[in-house]
């Protein structure tokens, strides 16, 4: 007959065991923490990696939304390969809703009429725009309407 403190799970085995349990708990819980608050900046909330506001427009006093586009997220301004060897795309640029054509519009823009300059990579664009924006989209987002750089 087996007594139980001979049984193959003592009771050091169990607290052993409960003791790991905790500490992966205590480690998940921490990595989960520092996932979810990796992404957030202490003075202005939530940072968005995808988009330029206009207040951070107006701390670099840049000239036209390509110059702005440039100093703060050039990749927005590069195609990430070829999606197509016939016709291949490129970066689509949107003022509001109307379609203006490719980044070489960015630089008749001027920043004091622009709210925001969002970006989406291809699959959110074709999925907003449809067929042909592969490359991605950068929308400007505007109040008034849009004034071109005079040079």
């Amino acid at each position: 007959m087996t007594r139980f403190y001979d049984h193959p799970l003592s009771c050091q085995d169990t607290k052993r065991r409960f003791a790991y349990a905790t500490v992966a708990i205590i480690f998940a819980l921490l990595t989960s923490i520092a996932c979810t608050s990796a992404g957030h900046s202490s003075a202005s909330g939530r940072v968005d990696r995808e988009l330029i506001t206009h207040e951070q427009l107006d701390q670099n006093h840049f000239t036209t939304a390509y110059d702005a586009v440039e100093a703060l997220h050039s990749n927005w301004l590069r195609a990430k390969g070829t999606d197509s060897f016939a016709t291949p795309t490129e970066v689509v640029v949107y003022i509001n809703a109307n379609r203006v054509g490719g980044v070489d519009a960015l630089k008749s823009i001027d920043v004091h009429s622009i709210t925001s300059i969002q970006h989406f990579d291809g699959l959110a664009a074709s999925a907003r725009w449809g067929v042909g924006h592969g490359q991605g989209v950068i929308l400007v987002n505007t109040l008034l309407p849009v004034r071109s750089n005079p040079t």
